[in-house]
């Protein structure tokens, strides 16, 4: 690479967390010669994961340039490359992709990366990487350039998870790994992973793909790999490397379109563009290959769904760690006992989260022996899953089970900590239930509700410490989902506040404090979008053309699947309680009502998209019929709409935190942001509010 592009690419990262890459030159056992090994560490502990910016990547070409004199003057017989303790390498430095502002720059990235990874396929000694700890992005790439790979069984994690941001994978992973594994292991690494959510791989499975060619226990990790290396070398050991059939290369990419489609619509084309590189990895030879993959990562990085992917990213993996407004921890009681109200399927998901990250004593209450019964059951049945799947030895399992009990009375409460409550979505019911509760729990005991929509202070109003309730929102899954919506009623006190955050980040959830708003953040942005879509059901619109009309966001699932999720009774109660809020904003669909009194869980008969005839007899309809387009336009400016209203009337601090939200209690894609980001991008939030809502170059390219 030349040196006006190496000094282009390191001007954007001035802030570089620089890598370096030191070789020692190590005897191999059993008398097979000597291994040059490059070791990655960014000069910090396994909390700061080494990443490739330009300087970091010149540091590993000149320690190339180093093994390539020993490999030439005989002193090696091989190279090796490793990472610090518990960390190989996570890929590149996303801080300097977001300081790119020209494509130039961009080109130079990818370029840079190449030039000096493929180096390590086309040495004149063969060389292993040793995949010893987590290992993502371009950490993943340098290994898949070595002839031979070995990995630690204690890898947490090891993923191509350049898509789920918007990016291709641009320094050899669209080309050497199908190559290696087969095409349509590939698709599940390059494609299928990102789009589920960022799954990663464990090192047993990346064994079992095929990733590496070997596999061993992390103590004595390094020692063993050098063992097997010289086995390698000695030709103790051969490794048969497959070809793959057209009819192979076919299937998966015509599987990974479907998945692509299925799950995006073609919302973003990171995706497609990754599919179309894997293609080329069937006849491309290596410079055609990786020159596709430079071309592609300069314009994806130019791309503002990657500016989006970025900013997305930046606010789980910062803001999150950080809430906007918590108070002071050292404000925080501790929990040593948690009571839970109900002990219905919620209730019961939240008593097993409590078990099994606080690991205290956890009581159920209910009306009858056989609901309590049935909650401690459900606990008790999802433990011992735990321990089938290996997740539990034995002596954690029935220290869990023993710590989890049920109770008719709510005295069992009295010394508890905490008490949340996740009883019928009814006000006088939640009053009742904390009036009961305050009787006999001491006077610093927080309360804490589940509500989905009504008021915490209402809730609070008739007790006589309403400064210890704090709304405490879960999402259902309560295990899937990380979003918990903490919300500060009208008295609620800061050691009450400060405990929720403390609880909430032993649970190991994000939280987001908002404003004791009707239906709060992301309920009330889902109820004004679904509004949208029953609105137009009712005036006349087709049924597959209003549930089809926001495919071309990407959204997780489609609305009316959407409402079966949480189900109709649900999305219409919180309509409900938003109509009586803001009548002119939200409205309650008829068709919902007679759906939810006819006993309708969905729209569609059962596992499929063709509409339940007995759903078909009920709807009453007009004759307005709105394209695809149209109901889309309208749902984007009633989202703007909603969101502009909100930060004016501070239910959150900033646009961030509904994008925050968004992306971690309803599943919001990356590509979107969240989804202020798209509403700027696309002119909404300008025609709408009359305003951008996040700045130019915060989730979008420069100006």
């Amino acid at each position: 690479m030349s040196g006006e592009l190496t000094a282009q690419a390191a001007e954007v990262f001035p802030d570089e967390v620089v890598t370096s890459a030191p070789v020692r030159v190590v005897d191999l056992p059993g008398g097979a010669g000597r291994l040059a090994l490059i070791t990655l560490d960014n000069g910090f502990d396994h909390t700061k994961p080494t990443t490739f910016g330009p300087r970091g990547l010149q540091n590993i070409g000149a320690a190339l340039d180093r093994i390539a004199g020993l490999a030439e003057s005989g002193e090696i017989v091989a190279a090796g490359v490793t990472g610090k303790p518990f960390i190989f390498a996570v890929g590149a430095d996303l801080k300097g992709v977001e300081a790119v502002t020209g494509r130039e720059q961009a080109y130079a990235i990818g370029k840079q990366g190449h030039d000096v990874f493929r180096r390590l396929g086309e040495l004149p000694v063969p060389t292993f990487a040793f995949v010893n700890g987590a290992a993502m992005g371009g950490g993943v790439e340098i290994a898949l350039h070595c002839t031979y790979r070995t990995i630690s069984a204690g890898v947490p994690a090891l993923s191509l998870p350049e898509v789920f941001l918007g990016l291709i994978p641009g320094w050899g992973g669209t080309q050497l790994l199908p190559r290696l594994i087969g095409p349509d292991k590939a698709v599940t690494v390059v494609v299928e992973n990102p789009l589920s959510q960022n799954r990663q791989l464990k090192g047993p499975k990346a064994y079992e793909f095929g990733i590496a060619d070997a596999m061993f226990a992390p103590v004595e990790f390094l020692e063993e790999s050098l063992a097997w290396a010289s086995r390698v070398l000695r030709g103790e050991v051969v490794i048969e490397r497959k070809t793959f059939a057209d009819e192979e290369w076919d299937a998966a990419l015509a599987r990974g379109r479907q998945l692509a489609d299925s799950r995006l619509h073609g919302a973003t084309p990171a995706p497609y563009l990754a599919l179309d590189l894997i293609a080329k990895a069937r006849t491309a030879s290596r410079d055609e290959g990786f020159a596709a993959e430079d071309e592609a990562l300069a314009d994806r990085i130019m791309s503002e769904e990657l500016r989006s992917g970025i900013y997305a990213f930046n606010l789980v993996q910062k803001r999150a760690k950080r809430p906007v407004g918590a108070p002071d921890k050292a404000l925080a009681r501790p929990v040593t006992k948690v009571g839970i109200v109900g002990a219905g399927l919620m209730a019961s998901q939240l008593a097993l989260l409590f078990v099994q990250q606080l690991t205290v004593p956890v009581v159920l209450t209910d009306i009858d022996q056989e609901r309590v019964d049935k909650g401690v059951k459900y606990v008790h049945e999802q433990l011992d899953l735990q321990a089938l799947k290996g997740k539990l030895n034995g002596d954690k399992l029935n220290r869990l089970k023993g710590l989890v009990s049920g109770s008719l009375t709510k005295d069992a409460f009295a010394d508890a900590d905490f008490v949340i409550e996740a009883v019928f979505e009814q006000l006088s019911v939640k009053q009742a239930v904390f009036a009961e509760v305050e009787a006999v729990v001491r006077p610093d005991c927080v309360l804490a509700t589940n509500t989905s929509s009504l008021s915490v202070t209402e809730m609070a109003a008739g007790l006589a410490h309403p400064e210890r309730v704090v709304g405490f929102h879960f999402f259902n899954p309560v295990a899937v989902l990380p979003l918990l919506e903490i919300v500060r009623a009208g008295q609620t006190d800061d050691a009450t506040l400060a405990t929720a955050f403390a609880v909430a980040k032993a649970l190991k959830k994000s939280s987001v404090l908002v404003k004791d708003a009707p239906a709060f953040v992301v309920n009330r942005l889902l109820t004004r979008f679904l509004g949208v879509v029953n609105e137009v059901l009712d005036e006349g619109t087709p049924v597959d053309v209003a549930d089809g009309a926001l495919d071309p966001l990407g959204l997780p699932m489609p609305p009316l699947v959407l409402m079966e999720l949480v189900g109709p009774a649900v999305a219409l109660h919180v309509s409900e309680t938003l109509h009586a809020a803001f009548p002119d904003r939200f409205s309650v669909s008829e068709n919902v009502k007679r759906l939810v009194a006819a006993g309708k869980r969905a729209f569609y008969l059962p596992g499929t998209t063709d509409l339940d005839p007995d759903v078909v007899v009920l709807l009453e309809v007009g004759d307005k019929l709105s394209t695809a387009e149209e109901v889309r336009d309208r749902a984007a400016a009633a989202i703007a709409e909603e969101i502009d209203l909100m930060l004016r009337d501070g239910v959150v601090a900033e646009a961030q935190d509904i994008d925050l939200c968004m992306i971690l209690g309803a599943g919001w894609p990356f590509h979107l942001g969240g989804i202020t980001p798209y509403l700027d991008r696309t002119g909404v939030s300008e025609k709408v509010a009359g305003h951008r809502f996040v700045p130019v170059g915060l989730a979008s390219l420069p100006a």
